[in-house]
C-alpha cells in the first residue's frame, strides 16, 4: 500500500506545484528473471512494469503484476510459480519504491543506486540496486541487474526440487521512462 501512495504524490503533488514537467512515466517496462540451479535453468519476464520517477527529488515508486510474466519452460512450472512460490491470489504484486541516491544530471550516462524498499511475496525489506541511466531532458532509458534471495521474502523451495530451482534470482530490469 506504501508504493501506492508514494506514486501517487509523485504525481498529483508535482500538479498543484506546478512541476508537472519533473515527472516520468512508464507502462511498459521489463523485468525478467533467471533461475539457475544445477538440474534446470528456468527464464521468465514481464514487459508490464509500472512506474514514475520525480526528477527534482529522485523519488521513484516500480510496481509488476507477478501474473503478467511469461517464459518459463513449460505451462506446470508457470502454474508453479504463481500458485507454490509467488502465491499471487494473496501477493499479486512486487513493488520497489524509494529514492535515486545519486543527483540525477541531464546528457550523462551514469551509474546511479536506486535505493528504497523492496516488497516481494507479502515481505518487504530495504534494498539497493545499482542503474545504468541516461536522461535528456525529456526521457530516461535505465537498466540494471540485481539478485533476490529468496529465503529474504518468505519463499520456500521444497527439498524435492531443490536442484532444479535456485534459492537466488538472478533479476534484469529495464526500461523508458517519458513525461
Amino acid at each position: 500500500m506504501r508504493y501506492f501512495l508514494l506514486l501517487l504524490v509523485i504525481e498529483i503533488l508535482p500538479s498543484f506545484t506546478g512541476a508537472q514537467s519533473g515527472i516520468l512515466k512508464t507502462t511498459k517496462g521489463k523485468l525478467n528473471f533467471v533461475s539457475q540451479a544445477p538440474l534446470e535453468t528456468i527464464k521468465a519476464g514481464s514487459a508490464h512494469l509500472i512506474g514514475a520517477i520525480n526528477i527534482t527529488t529522485g523519488n521513484y515508486s516500480f510496481k509488476v503484476a507477478m501474473k503478467s510474466f511469461e517464459g518459463f519452460n513449460n505451462p506446470l512450472q508457470k502454474e508453479h510459480f504463481y500458485e507454490n512460490y509467488m502465491e499471487i491470489d494473496e501477493f499479486p504484486d512486487a513493488a520497489f519504491v524509494g529514492k535515486i541516491i545519486e543527483p540525477i544530471v541531464e546528457g550523462k550516462l551514469q551509474k546511479v543506486r536506486a535505493k528504497g524498499m523492496l516488497s516481494i511475496h507479502g515481505k518487504t525489506n530495504e534494498a539497493i540496486i545499482e542503474l545504468d541511466l541516461s536522461y535528456d531532458g525529456i526521457e530516461m532509458i535505465f537498466s540494471g541487474k540485481f539478485d533476490v534471495l529468496l529465503d529474504d521474502y518468505d519463499i520456500h523451495v521444497p527439498r524435492i526440487v531443490s536442484k532444479k530451482i535456485s534459492t537466488i534470482i538472478n533479476v534484469s530490469v529495464r526500461g523508458v521512462l517519458q513525461r
